[in-house]
């Protein structure tokens, strides 16, 4: 579409399962007539990337904020640790390491498929991450999941066998094994007595009013009210179908890229990259609502 509510805007779908390039616009100057456009553009294809943008962090805080009040990332909320002084919305993702410290969050580790802050009350409903250094020989990329599309092709036994239940989304650890700061495990070691927030299976999306998997991130969740065994096998038979459809689409980065997503209703991962290579991106997420 050429010339989108008059604004020049091209929506450019990527003709995956989800994703557009959005072009003829810059980020860090939007009029209330563009950012419409971009907003619907992020309900209809869940994805934005925006190529070859120049906004530092106060105009990346500030196009966050466009979409609503802004959260706080997992170290920040816990430890109160800030990665760039005088702005505490922005948290760095990055393997870089200066006088022996790492510079962000996550390395080059954690890169199973979820959803941000997933154990949360209230989960993000945007993040908005922004390269600024990316590993010159490739790797590192991001792909994304639609799991409207992942509900809407269920099989009927496992549509009814979802049908108002709701899963803990764990608290205390992240997907690689390690505790998070500030958190208490169970001294019972099972999972059910893991601290987190529980969330629907099913969700609806409080804008669009569509239906999605929330499946958050696939470590030590637990359907409420099953017998372990039998949650493990529902939860193993949800991943493998969301997982094995034809639901993605994948970023491969170029610096200066801004990607916005809808947290609700996709799950995103991180593809291998060389440790060695210096990668760098910053992200903000916006509060979000209770998953109904």
């Amino acid at each position: 579409m050429l010339d989108h509510a008059g604004t020049g805007i091209r929506i450019r779908p990527t003709g995956a399962a989800l994703g557009a390039d959005v072009e003829g616009v810059d980020i860090a100057n939007l009029s209330d007539a563009e950012f419409e456009v971009i907003r619907q553009a992020w309900h209809d294809h869940l994805v934005l990337r925006f190529r070859g943008q120049t906004l530092d962090d106060a105009a990346h805080v500030a196009l966050g904020r466009r979409f609503g009040e802004l959260d706080f990332n997992p170290g920040t909320r816990l430890t109160g640790k800030v990665y760039v002084e005088g702005i505490p919305e922005i948290v760095k993702i990055s393997n870089i390491v200066e006088n022996g410290k790492p510079v962000g969050e996550l390395g080059a580790g954690e890169a199973d498929w979820h959803t941000d802050m997933c154990f949360i009350e209230t989960p993000p409903s945007a993040s908005l991450l922004r390269s600024l250094e990316i590993p010159a020989d490739g790797g590192g990329d991001t792909s994304w999941l639609n799991m409207e599309a992942a509900y809407a092709a269920l099989p009927d036994a496992l549509k009814q066998a979802v049908a108002g239940r709701s899963i803990k989304h764990d608290g205390v650890y992240v997907s690689s094994g390690k505790q998070r700061p500030g958190t208490v495990a169970p001294a019972s070691g099972d999972i059910r007595d893991i601290a987190g927030a529980v969330h629907p299976i099913v969700r609806t999306h409080p804008v669009t009013g569509r239906k999605s998997l929330y499946l958050g991130k696939r470590f030590n969740a637990y359907v409420m009210g099953m017998e372990v065994t039998e949650s493990e096998a529902l939860l193993d038979a949800l991943w493998d179908h969301a997982l094995g459809g034809d639901f993605t689409w994948t970023q491969h980065w170029r610096v200066g890229d801004m990607m916005i997503w809808d947290n609700r209703c996709t799950m995103h991962q991180r593809g291998a990259f060389d440790a060695a290579s210096r990668r760098l991106l910053h992200r903000v997420v916006v509060k979000g609502e209770k998953p109904a």
